[in-house]
């Protein structure tokens, strides 16, 4: 009887250091805490907040007719004077959206004419997307869309916010030692975990007649990053 006792508890000995071993060998216990001997990992997470210099607009034309090849043919006049106006307004990566063409019908069904659609969007800096704007509606533009605001150095502002991450992840884990009783040391590893910031959108007032310029607010833009390092442990 004795002996069969012993043997239970020896059993449940080894499965609650098997289990200890398992816990600490797994991922999130690499989160803020002792993920494998003699290392300690956190997450740092860095943002860099940039005002948007530059600026990106949609300008599309739409035209009726009776025939298809005459609703095409009148857009693609408008488009060109509307791609020309965005390129002497200083607009830069000028780029076709889309283009397309639909039967009208009447409430019977019947085709009573075309309809054709073209799009283009185009980059300036954020002083000069007003005017540009205005340009392309002066030119035969119908609708507008926009404009998305960024940064135009973005991959600096990345590595500004990485750099900020890195300290993070060294402020998070001197606070571990601090807390634990043991010291950080050398940088063991570190993965880079990135994610791209939304495009920011800014209300426009729409234009009709002659206007003054279509006012556009910058705002800001963050930029962020983030970053596992594990810290050897002293």
């Amino acid at each position: 009887m004795k002996r069969s006792l012993l043997v239970l508890i020896t059993a449940a000995v080894a499965v609650a250091v098997a289990a200890v071993v398992a816990v600490a060998g797994s991922p999130s216990a690499a989160h803020g805490g002792v993920a494998a001997p003699g290392t300690v990992t956190v997450v740092g997470h860095g943002v860099v907040t940039l005002v948007p210099d530059q600026a990106t607009i949609s300008a599309g034309v739409e035209t009726q007719a009776t025939t298809a090849a005459a609703a095409l043919g009148r857009n693609a006049k408008l488009a060109a004077a509307v791609v020309a106006a965005l390129q002497q307004g200083g607009g830069k990566n000028i780029q076709t959206q889309q283009v397309s063409l639909y039967p009208r019908t009447a409430d019977d069904g019947s085709i009573v004419g075309y309809v054709a659609d073209d799009s283009v969007s185009a980059t300036v800096g954020i002083a000069d997307s007003g005017p540009l704007i205005d340009a392309a509606v002066a030119a035969g533009a119908t609708s507008i869309s926009g404009p998305s605001l960024a940064v135009s150095d973005q991959d600096a502002a990345y590595r500004q916010a990485l750099q900020k991450a890195f300290a993070d992840a060294r402020a998070k884990a001197d606070a571990l030692g601090q807390a634990g009783g043991f010291a950080i040391g050398s940088v063991a590893s570190a993965v880079e975990q990135s994610a791209s910031p939304p495009p920011i959108v800014e209300p426009m007032a729409a234009a009709a007649g002659k206007v003054d310029s279509t006012p556009v607010e910058p705002g800001t833009e963050d930029t962020t990053a983030d970053v596992t390092v594990t810290f050897r442990v002293r």
